[in-house]
């Protein structure tokens, strides 16, 4: 059998991370020319390139993010046995590695994995936020176990993943309380010229709002647009304008916020999905946040 030499995988795990060959020499206190024809020894066995250079520093080829993905699996263990070993972790204690697209409203994120943590209280939990086609690639070279998106993955998508609907809920609109005593009567009417803080046009929720707003004949004053929905809700706490958020966590917006609902849109519905490389969930702490989200968390 032909084996793998992880010496050769760890240099190129360290050239890809690093960037270059230049920092990864130096890091591995390695000759740059040594480094470079240990790396040219790994592609060789491998059969393909994996690194071409970008300017002065170098980029993965397709089969090098493959290899990059299974290689970050391989040494995260390998650092975890020598912690397991060392007794710096518990041998029982396992990880969730999860993706958030950061437009996705944080309270939700917190309910959607706090079952997970209430069910497994060794559970180490790490979260990483990006946009949602960098996740997805992560996701594919295994570096994460599971993405939560507001979006189902689409059948262009060029990665094999599976899509599992957590639930679904309508929206309700929020603001202070001097807002929220001018606006309440006469809604959903009442929010025509009403200041309006909104999502940006990259959303699902704000292409949605746009579709509700023109079926209704509403015409909201935007005052202004934000990526990431925990800033919009600090604004809309402020005063500066009503705001949109998930209808099953109400509750929770208005105790953190402090503001009051004028009412629910239940004609637009916020979806909210994990993203597998699995077509049936195996990981114990995804399927807990699964079924908690189906039983509990929406009304579906």
């Amino acid at each position: 059998m032909d084996w793998l030499n992880y010496h050769h995988l760890l240099y190129f795990w360290t050239v890809a991370k690093e960037g270059g060959v230049s920092k990864a020499a130096a890091k591995l206190h390695l000759a740059q020319p040594t480094l470079s024809s240990q790396i040219k020894k790994l592609e060789s066995q491998l059969g393909s390139p994996l690194l071409e250079k970008s300017g002065r520093s170098v980029r993965l080829t397709e089969v090098g993010q493959t290899v990059f993905g299974y290689a970050e699996e391989i040494f995260g263990l390998g650092k975890e046995l020598v912690d397991v070993v060392q007794n710096r972790m518990p041998e029982d204690r396992s990880v969730l590695t999860v993706g958030v697209p950061d437009v996705l409203p944080k309270l939700v994120v917190y309910q959607l994995l706090q079952p997970a943590l209430a069910q497994d209280p060794k559970l180490q939990l790490v979260c990483y936020e990006g946009k949602l086609r960098d996740l997805l690639s992560e996701l594919a070279m295994h570096q994460l176990d599971v993405v939560i998106a507001d979006n189902p993955l689409t059948p262009d998508t060029n990665i094999r993943a599976f899509n599992h609907l957590l639930g679904e809920c309508g929206i309700s609109i929020f603001g202070d309380q001097h807002l929220h005593k001018k606006y309440v009567k006469n809604f959903p009417q009442s929010l025509n010229a009403a200041p309006m803080l909104l999502p940006t046009q990259n959303t699902v929720l704000r292409r949605q709002m746009e579709q509700w707003f023109d079926a209704m004949d509403i015409y909201p004053d935007v005052r202004h647009e934000f990526e990431d929905s925990a800033i919009l809700k600090v604004f809309g706490q402020e005063g500066h304008g009503l705001f949109a958020g998930p209808t099953a966590i109400e509750k929770q917006i208005c105790q953190q916020y402090n503001v009051k609902p004028l009412g629910q849109v239940n004609e637009i519905k916020e979806r909210f999905y994990a993203i597998s490389i699995e077509r049936r969930i195996k990981h114990p702490a995804v399927l807990s946040i699964s079924d908690a989200a189906q039983n509990k968390l929406f009304d579906r």
